[in-house]
């Protein structure tokens, strides 16, 4: 029954879902039961058990009965039921079709109409575009075509983010790395008109830009520096040079279409190699390093035919997903389920890598290196090695020499005729010894004289054959390193047959297919014949014709793969939200206008990367704010149109990179070998050693991922990556406060920051004034010189708040390294010998005791101990007073030599309330050294124990000055942020440094030996952490 207008029809939604669950055993390959489901008419005409289905009545079909009975599909996946009750709505309809069916079809399932027109399928065509009014800021036609879609539903873009926006997120964008303070205030401060293009330039310029972009590539080849496939998981000890070749393509703005035909024939640009490989033919075959990414354990462990085949087909998935955007993988063992991709069609598109990649003449990874050795190499490692020869021909006689004075030496041990019999068993070869012979060689091991023994009979001798050693290991080492190429090189002349596996087992091979691209691919183009065997070339040339057929600009799926993942790492998200799926499986295009246009674009402008980044970073749409506003969002709540700028989180490289970027840890050294990564003492996968290099030369170890990268969403390269999942979750939050990497972050990022502060003079920058923070006493102890002052003198010094009005105070800051002193040498002109250590110290004169200064946190009752000691027997000794600068003296103790206990009844004190351990001389100053250990305990009224101090932590390396931590803050911000703080951070920050800086002091811990810097080093993990050094804006 036709009826053109059908909401349900064969065509549109039946043979889909036939296709999906039936057409396998009753349409493709096989009719069993003899029923063919692949038209209307022949499930009405039905197999061996009748009609499949009667027009108009559902609950008399065959069909559906078996299919609600679970009897079909067999196996345990059954039918959705969704797709159940179409099938059954269909058939209660009259089973109606939309045209009339062709009499006879060929063999196989064929592309239907439907699968024709299909958007991924289509040519691409360049859309008309728009024009607007001058109003609506249309900068590009980028901006006009997404306005086609705006306007009507009443969006308009966003305003131009300020200048420290753009720069920022055009930094990341292009070069995965955040701009210095010093580059966002140039930007900023630019007069010019042109500032935003000149600026895009310049970071395009920049090697960065290469490092950055071509990571987005080696997420899409499945890049690894590991074999994968087997436990083993071996190395890959030369996969660098093709992502070095990766990262200088895209700093040389090489056109898409070169590069991608270098990486899929690389060997075959190449032409014949000789015995030195030119600097082109190095790159070439390093560019087929891409056909050699698939996980391959045939050179580890596993080279059975189960291995080989399955590294062929993961290649091929590669391939497909990152320039085809299709599962074609699907059609290995039947034909595809939802696109019109035939297994004929995958095998006649594995038949174009075949010559190459022969799983019946295989080649394990180290039989595929290609050697980078020169003639000149050669040449010299032939020389070398003559001379290394000539040097162990020597040593070879001298040591014979000494083998045989060793003997002769042993054998004078010997009597006539034992002495003759076993000089002749030694020298007969151990294979003509008569029994006889090695009995007696055994009854004498002493006889049985090695090179691996001679130092126990001459030791001189030994040493003399160690420095031929020497003279060997010294010539060798002039040899040239030989490097290799991991690469792929089909042999010329090599031919293999390609068939099409029944089921996909490589043991059932069914009829031989020639070379081929997919069917689905060519539906409105000629797609031209690849070559069994191109005349022309050594090798077979399919690989590099089917390259040249992909690049030609009449293909219809890699401009729009491309072109898709492009979008998506500018924009946060793609077109096609399934980057490696264009097919039924994967979502239909948001905005296909744009995406063909772009692939439009880029085609006609060359194929090149730079050309479409300026492009894109020129539009209103790409320049615009990524502010909320609530009267768009109430139209377009997921921002589908691009009302606003997307926030994009970082992805992982560049969070690790932007940490060491903005902390002054980063190695820009560019290319070589990875950095290698191991397990640390918690299991964690770490880098070995601390080398700061950019996270794309960190080594990617499918077994071993960087605990940092995968925490943040890194692929793991089981296959490859066309699109990265974007997570928020606990582990990263926790990796960022606890990770060794983030601490360490954060300490050289306050370290900058403090440096820089240092430079401006130790003030915050002027468009950021210095902000009063308020601090908390950094410790509990100071370590000074004074006296104590008599009762009228104290009253006349002021209110406790202002110190201690009975002592006179003066800090001591010459540090030694383990005292503190008035100055570089003892006597100090004016303090004379006072000095304060962990133990005790040494008073100057009567005027400047050495003083250690407990200031009382907590309101409380106190108690003192402690002991004191003068080692000299001569002089008048010392006196210890503990002085409040609440009550006065509250005990003294003098000794002459010897020592003493210290202990004062326990007494009150209040918060804030000093209390001086003060020693001075009793009347001269000789050789007055002194020990005064003291313990304070304070308890609250309810007996809770508030803390205990020991007055050897009086005594700590010299601290940060807390006046500089505002603006150190200030320059933590505009490291990591780009920025100053806003009146409100201000607050916050100062809260924060308070709480800190309390809780690092609290309880007599001691908890930071430099307390100051520990606030600023916290300030900084929480920049780190934060969502704004996270996210792109």
């Amino acid at each position: 029954m036709v009826q053109p207008d059908a909401a349900l029809s064969f065509e549109r939604q039946v043979r889909p879902l036939l296709k999906t669950w039936c057409l396998d055993c009753h349409g493709g390959e096989a009719t069993e039961g003899g029923l063919d489901l692949r038209q209307r008419r022949f499930l009405m005409r039905g197999g061996e058990s009748g009609p499949a289905a009667v027009a108009g009545d559902a609950a008399g079909s065959l069909l559906l009965l078996r299919i609600r009975s679970g009897e079909m599909p067999p196996g345990e996946k059954k039918m959705a039921a969704a797709d159940a009750a179409v099938l059954e709505q269909w058939i209660a309809a009259g089973a109606p079709t939309l045209r009339d069916e062709p009499a006879q079809l060929p063999p196989g399932l064929g592309i239907t109409e439907e699968e024709r027109s299909y958007w991924a399928f289509q040519p691409i065509r360049r859309p008309v575009v728009p024009e607007f009014d001058a109003a609506l800021r249309i900068r590009t036609p980028i901006d006009a075509l997404l306005m086609q879609q705006m306007q009507p539903r009443g969006l308009t873009f966003s305003p131009d983010a300020d200048r420290r926006t753009l720069i920022r997120r055009a930094s990341l964008d292009l070069l995965g790395i955040p701009p210095t303070p010093e580059q966002v205030d140039e930007f900023v401060n630019d007069p010019g008109e042109d500032a935003w293009e000149r600026l895009v330039d310049r970071l395009l310029a920049m090697p960065q830009y290469g490092e950055r972009w071509g990571r987005h590539w080696l997420d899409a080849a499945g890049y690894a520096d590991s074999e994968g496939a087997t436990n083993t998981d071996a190395e890959r000890p030369n996969a660098w040079r093709y992502r070095d070749y990766v990262i200088q393509s895209f700093n040389s703005d090489k056109p898409a279409s070169r590069f991608i035909q270098e990486q899929l024939a690389g060997d075959e640009l190449a032409g014949s190699l000789g015995p030195e490989l030119t600097a082109e033919q190095t790159e070439l075959l390093t560019a087929v390093g891409f056909l050699t990414m698939a996980a391959n354990g045939t050179g580890s462990g596993d080279n059975s035919a189960a291995a080989r085949n399955q590294t062929i087909t993961d290649t091929i998935r590669i391939v497909s997903t990152s320039l085809l955007g299709l599962s074609v993988g699907c059609a290995q063992c039947h034909d595809h389920r939802y696109d019109p991709i035939s297994q004929v069609d995958y095998y006649r598109l594995r038949a174009v890598f075949d010559p190459a990649l022969d799983w019946q003449n295989w080649k394990t990874p180290a039989e595929r290196q290609v050697s980078l050795y020169t003639t000149a190499d050669r040449q010299k490692a032939t020389e070398v090695e003559s001379r290394a020869a000539e040097v162990s021909r020597e040593r070879g006689l001298k040591e014979a020499e000494y083998m045989r004075a060793a003997l002769e030496q042993e054998l004078t041990k010997y009597a006539e005729p034992l002495r003759g019999q076993l000089k002749l068993a030694y020298e007969t070869p151990g294979d003509k010894r008569t029994a006889e012979q090695q009995d007696l060689l055994k009854a004498h091991p002493a006889v049985n004289i090695s090179p691996g023994v001679l130092y126990q009979y001459n030791q001189a001798a030994a040493d003399d054959l160690k420095k031929y050693d020497e003279r060997i290991a010294a010539i060798r080492a002039e040899k040239p390193v030989e490097h290799f190429l991991r690469t792929l090189v089909e042999p010329a002349g090599h031919l293999p047959a390609s068939h099409r596996f029944h089921r996909g087992e490589f043991g059932q091979p069914k009829e031989s297919v020639t070379p081929g691209e997919l069917q689905a691919a060519s539906l409105f183009t000629d797609a031209p014949e690849i070559p069994v065997d191109d005349p022309q070339l050594p090798t077979t040339g399919r690989r590099l014709a089917y390259a040249k057929w992909l690049t030609s600009g009449r293909h219809p799926l890699l401009a729009r793969v491309l072109m898709n993942r492009f979008w998506l790492h500018h924009f946060g998200r793609a077109f096609v939200s399934t980057p490696g799926e264009f097919g039924r499986l994967g979502a239909a295009p948001s905005q296909p206008e744009l995406l063909d246009w772009l692939a439009a674009e880029f085609m006609e402008g060359g194929w090149t990367w730079k050309r479409m980044h300026r492009l894109v970073l020129m539009s209103t749409v790409y320049r615009q704010s990524g502010g909320d506003r609530a009267e768009m969002a109430a139209i377009d709540p997921n921002n589908l149109l691009y009302w606003r700028k997307p926030l994009i989180r970082l992805d992982a490289e560049v969070v690790r990179d932007a940490v060491l970027a903005v902390s002054g840890g980063l190695n820009s050294a560019m290319g070589g070998a990875p950095a290698a990564v191991q397990a640390d003492d918690t299991g964690q996968i770490v880098e070995a050693g601390v080398t700061g290099r950019r996270s794309v030369y960190i080594q990617v170890r499918r077994s071993q991922p960087l605990a940092m990268l995968a925490a943040f969403d890194a692929p793991v390269m089981e296959l490859n990556c066309t699109g990265r999942t974007t997570t928020n979750s606990a582990p990263q939050a926790l990796l960022m406060m606890n990770s060794q990497f983030a601490l360490s972050g954060a300490e050289k990022l306050a370290e900058a920051a403090l440096r820089r502060a240092a430079a401006r003079g130790g003030f915050a920058s002027a468009e950021d004034p210095v902000v009063r923070l308020q601090l908390p006493r950094m410790t509990s102890w100071e370590v000074g010189t004074g006296r104590v002052r008599e009762a009228a003198e104290a009253a006349a010094a002021g209110a406790p708040e202002q110190g201690n009005p009975w002592v006179q105070f003066e800090a001591l800051t010459f540090w030694t390294g383990g005292s503190y002193q008035a100055g570089p040498s003892l006597p100090d002109a004016v303090r004379g010998w006072v000095l304060l250590n962990a133990q005790g110290g040494h008073p100057g004169d009567v005027q400047h005791a050495a003083i250690r200064r407990f200031h009382v946190p907590a309101v409380g009752r106190m108690t003192f101990t402690g002991s004191l000691s003068r080692p000299a027997a001569n002089g008048d000794g010392v006196r210890a007073r503990v002085v409040s600068s609440r009550r006065g003296v509250l005990g003294e103790w003098t000794v002459l030599t010897g020592g003493g206990e210290t202990v004062l009844p326990a007494f009150d004190v209040q918060t804030a309330e000093i209390l001086d351990l003060v020693v001075d001389c009793v009347g001269t100053v000789e050789s007055d050294s002194f020990a005064w250990s003291a313990v304070l305990r304070l308890t609250a009224e309810d007996g809770t124990r508030l803390g205990e101090w020991k007055s050897e932590s009086a005594l700590t390396a010299p601290t940060t000055d807390p006046g500089v931590l505002p603006a150190a803050v200030t320059e933590a911000w505009r490291l990591a942020l780009g920025r100053g703080l806003t009146s409100e951070e201000r607050e916050v920050v100062s809260g924060f440094v308070a709480e800190q800086g309390a809780w690092l002091t609290s309880d007599g811990k001691g908890r930071a030996a430099d307390v100051v810097r520990q606030v600023l080093v916290d300030v900084c993990q929480a920049l780190i952490s934060g969502n704004e050094f996270l996210y792109s804006e």
